[in-house]
């Protein structure tokens, strides 16, 4: 009898002592986000996962921090900034709008920030454009999903297209018009893109044939929603439970420890079934396995494995093509997508060949409308067309003195061509590495052009919604207009990365030998960065102040060889450059963009310069510049 008791009384305790247990977890649970809502201006309730930039550490999370500003409530996104029209806790939305938009047609109040669906394609951003779910449900609201304004601008009125309005122009020289979700195919001939901007007004979703001037400002003014439920889902349900929003009851659902197998009915959340049904898809498998190989040895031998050989090569050629209509069609590209037929025409039979590089070649054309322009041909493109998205993704979406523009592109199963404004003096490399010496550019000029690259890559830093960085800056990818102003090409190799990031990760070296930065090379020698090109410039400098090879293994001195270690010596002892006739303001001129170029090559990235550094650098006064370290790793090292 007492030992019963006994029992009795220590499950009472064991029960208590595990209620007080689960009490104390579940209030820990409930003060997980217990910091008190901030307010802004007209947004009052700024709670998890937001915060207000000066709140506690512990409040919110840093990667949904918002800003008051003049108390205006406001979002950085892509380096832009964004004023905050309302925060839904419900349905895990923000609705933002860009600053200055107003509900009246005006030149002056066009949206100056270039934003679409695809700049949220990375997994790791905080925001998606619409609503998380999982491919367990489909109960999730479409009209979360914003749609694309697209301004253009033409050099004739659009007269026969109803999907153009007509909007207040931005100059007399051109006519501004606004278009709801244009594809790359129904741009006119003659037009070109100047921003995207996104919009989740709900008229603007279902007045898809009535579109106006005024409508277009309103959506413009109402702004665009992106949600934050991915973030949600992983806080309720962890990183390997499935979730989706619940419509109906208006909440998050998990579901824990189920199957992730596509083609089943619904979860598997037994271990028994996953396991019974992942025995059945290896069981049938291995059963085509066997049939497969029985039948290609017995039956059809050597014809049948010519044949899936030649079907599997067809097939990676398709997905090749597939993959980049793919790209296209969902990406509004602002260039002008002509046919092949059009191309053709265009090169007259490219018969006028301009240059040929490792991606194939580049022929004179003219546009139907009169300009001359270079077609390129891509006829060895690498990286399953990674090159020729890299150039439309790129140069496709940035207007800028000193980088070439892109008219634009063709791509009809493997014919893929890139049509650029034409450059009558062809590229650097050219000029200043001519021997016959038929073109003889002053050192002014030469200065000039080297300020005009700078510029060019300072604007690929720095410029852009995206950071590029261009990876082959060399004197053959510096082309010339007819007044030797120079223009960035070639982007095939470019990357593109959030201006915040200062570290880049890549999986292979790209570049040309000789223009490379060493850490491409060597991982002890530093991080790779926006240095890169940073680095190819200077050794860019050094072949134009010099107008030669940096290395040269016919030069007959021996301490000629590698330039840039001569021409410190040079510098080091205060002796004289040994070139042509020239004057002491000339003189000048070379030393001071040779101490650039030195600059630019040192061996520690950290030790170079920034591209609005080297500009401030070559335009300032040269007795404030002082002499770097001697640059190390020569090729001899």
């Amino acid at each position: 009898m007492r030992n019963n008791l006994g029992e009795i009384m220590w499950r009472q305790r064991a029960i208590l002592l595990v209620s007080l247990l689960f009490q104390v977890l579940q209030n820990v649970a409930s003060n997980k986000h217990v910091c008190p809502p901030s307010s802004c201006g007209k947004i009052s309730n700024i709670s998890h996962p937001f915060r207000l930039k000066g709140d506690p550490k512990r409040c919110g999370n840093s990667r949904y921090e918002l800003v008051c500003e003049d108390n205006v409530t406001v979002l950085y996104l892509y380096s832009a900034k964004y004023h905050v029209q309302a925060i839904n806790y419900d349905n895990f939305t923000i609705r933002v709008m860009e600053p200055g938009l107003i509900q009246q047609p005006n030149c002056s109040s066009l949206p100056r920030f270039f934003l679409s669906q695809s700049n949220f394609t990375n997994n790791k951003d905080p925001y998606q454009p619409m609503p998380y779910r999982s491919w367990f449900s489909s109960n999730y609201s479409m009209e979360h999903t914003f749609r694309h304004i697209v301004f253009l601008k033409c050099i004739n009125a659009v007269t026969d297209n109803t999907k153009y309005v007509d909007i207040a122009s931005c100059d007399s020289k051109g006519y501004t018009y606004a278009v709801a979700d244009l594809k790359a195919k129904e741009v006119e001939v003659g037009c070109h893109g100047m921003v995207v901007s996104p919009t989740s007004l709900w008229d603007f979703h279902t007045n898809t044939n009535n579109y106006s001037d005024t409508l277009i400002y309103k959506a413009l003014a109402y702004g665009f929603e992106i949600s934050w439920m991915e973030f949600a889902c992983k806080e309720l349900c962890g990183r390997y439970t499935h979730c989706y929003f619940n419509t109906t009851a208006q909440k998050l659902d998990c579901y824990p420890g189920c199957s992730t197998i596509p083609w089943l009915d619904g979860p598997k959340c037994g271990i028994r079934e996953q396991l019974l049904a992942w025995a059945g898809i290896i069981i049938t498998v291995a059963m085509y396995v066997i049939l497969a190989s029985w039948v290609c040895k017995y039956l059809f031998g050597v014809p049948l494995i010519i044949a899936f050989a030649i079907y599997k090569w067809r097939k990676r050629h398709v997905s090749l093509y597939e993959g980049i209509e793919n790209y296209l069609e969902q990406n509004n590209l602002m260039s002008i997508r002509y046919s092949y037929k059009e191309i053709k025409k265009m090169g007259g039979g490219f018969k006028e060949k301009l240059g040929e590089g490792g991606y194939g070649s580049v022929f004179k054309g003219k546009l139907r409308s009169g300009p001359t322009v270079a077609i390129k041909m891509l006829n060895k493109s690498k990286g399953n067309g990674q090159d020729f998205i890299n150039e439309i993704t790129t140069i496709g979406r940035i207007h800028h003195h000193n980088i070439v523009q892109l008219i634009g592109f063709c791509v009809e199963g493997s014919k893929r061509y890139l049509v650029y404004e034409f450059m009558p003096n062809g590229s650097l490399d050219k000029i200043i590495f001519s021997k016959d010496g038929s073109v003889q550019l002053s050192y002014d000029k030469i200065y000039d052009i080297s300020i005009g690259v700078a510029r060019g890559i300072s604007y690929l830093h720095y410029g852009c919604e995206m950071k590029i960085l261009h990876f082959d800056i060399k004197p053959h990818n510096i082309l010339l207009d007819e007044n030797f102003i120079p223009k960035i090409s070639d982007f095939g190799l470019a990357k593109l990365y959030p201006i915040n990031n200062s570290i880049v990760t890549m999986t292979q070296v790209r570049g040309t030998r000789g223009y490379m930065a060493p850490e491409l090379f060597y991982k002890n020698v530093g991080r790779i960065s926006h240095k890169v090109d940073v680095y190819s410039f200077g050794m860019l400098l050094m072949e134009m102040t010099s107008k030669r090879k940096n290395l040269n293994p016919h030069e007959e001195r021996l301490s000629q060889i590698y330039f840039p270690s001569w021409i410190y010596d040079h510098l080091e002892e205060e002796r004289d450059i040994e070139t042509e006739d020239i004057t002491d303001e000339e003189k000048k001129i070379i030393k001071q963009m040779i101490i650039v170029a030195l600059w630019c090559i040192q061996l520690n990235p950290n030790d170079r310069p920034s591209m609005n550094k080297v500009i401030e650098m070559l335009e300032g006064d040269i007795k404030s510049l002082k002499i770097p370290p001697r640059p190390t790793l020569t090729p001899h090292e």
